[in-house]
């Protein structure tokens, strides 16, 4: 997302896909634009932004920033959380704790939506990052993400392709070129530390020392990139047509979230461990780009409507099914990745220009 307060709106993830583009004029693109209107006219008042390409340069400054984070100390419980060894970690910790009422409920686009936005206020408080939250436009590289320049192993990637390892398909997907552990770019020694809990075919890490996930299990990050789910699921038409498909948020946000949808396609085209195991997902470094395009799309679904697409609701409280309904007045606490320390109500973060968020899309 973007660095932000509530005096000044920056212009939040104006790369498309770690490029020094502006987004594509598809039909995603033309949808964002149609929306742009009724979010300006509720910005009027804010104070101008900025906006601009992110620069070879800038990107180079993310991948800085969360290689800093790696490094910073976890701020959880040694003692609850051994396996916690960075901030990097606190993230993923908190994903992994929440993870059965985050996925399949009716707060995952806001839990998300306010996760990631967190995960971009901390590499700017704590690692000097002045950039923005990159997304990745799945569409624009459907036909092959693994020689994009968000995976292409170039130094101003996320990393590329993992080691080409003879190993299963991981039930969703064929078996891939890769498989192994990242070969090449950035993140090639990154290493995930808690984990694995809900583990694919297609790669097998060590068991965890606890039950919970949150023991210490150092490893390499794999990767089987291919486009097998992102040419059948996850198209710009694709994309467009869930935006334009889905008449109310819940219709919105389960074909988002079905098998055949843009929420999995994203996280098994990734696939390997820990990008395939909905529980460690954010361990590897991708996710955030993936979860910023997932947001970006549910803001344009917004904008496609927006006087009657931001305080809506629909879905329970937990992933098997159980629970009460979601409100509107449940709050959302990611511990100690809170932004300031403050909780905040699901009311408060469905919108991108209000609450603690000022942002817009490019």
């Amino acid at each position: 997302m973007v660095g932000v307060s509530l005096e000044r709106l920056y212009a939040l993830l104006v790369s498309v896909s770690l490029l020094s583009v502006l987004c594509a004029g598809d039909a995603v693109g033309d949808l964002q634009t149609k929306g742009r209107a009724a979010l300006d006219a509720q910005l009027a008042n804010r104070a101008e932004g900025t906006r601009g390409d992110v620069s070879a340069t800038d990107r180079k400054a993310y991948i800085a920033a969360v290689l800093c984070f790696i490094q910073k100390p976890s701020k959880l419980s040694a003692t609850a959380y051994p396996g916690a060894k960075s901030r990097y970690d606190d993230f993923v910790a908190v994903h992994i704790k929440n993870s059965l009422t985050i996925h399949g409920t009716g707060n995952f686009l806001s839990w998300h939506r306010y996760f990631t936005w967190a995960y971009e206020q901390s590499l700017r408080t704590e690692c000097g990052y002045n950039g923005t939250q990159p997304y990745w436009d799945w569409g624009r590289w459907a036909s092959s993400p693994e020689t994009s320049p968000i995976f292409d192993g170039s130094d101003t990637s996320m990393s590329g392709q993992g080691i080409k390892t003879s190993h299963s398909s991981n039930g969703l997907k064929p078996a891939g070129q890769g498989g192994g552990c990242i070969e090449k770019g950035p993140f090639k020694d990154m290493k995930v530390n808690l984990g694995p809990m809900a583990a694919m075919a297609d790669t097998t890490p060590p068991k965890n020392p606890r039950a919970d996930g949150f023991g210490y299990n150092p490893r390499c990050i794999k990767r089987d990139i291919s486009n097998y789910l992102t040419a059948r699921d996850a198209t710009t038409a694709k994309i467009a047509s869930l935006i334009t498909g889905s008449a109310n948020i819940g219709a919105f946000q389960n074909n988002m979230q079905s098998q055949n949808g843009v929420h999995s396609g994203g996280h098994f085209t990734i696939s390997g461990d820990p990008g395939s195991d909905f529980y460690v997902s954010p361990g590897d470094p991708a996710f955030w780009l993936h979860h910023g395009m997932i947001d970006r799309t549910w803001y344009i679904w917004q904008t496609q409507d927006f006087a009657n697409r931001q305080q809506v609701i629909a879905g329970g409280t937990s992933m098997m099914g159980g629970g009460k309904a979601q409100s509107l007045e449940d709050v959302i606490d990611l511990d100690v990745v809170n932004i300031d320390g403050k909780k905040w109500k699901i009311k408060e973060l469905v919108s991108t220009v209000d609450g603690p968020f000022c942002y817009v899309y490019e």
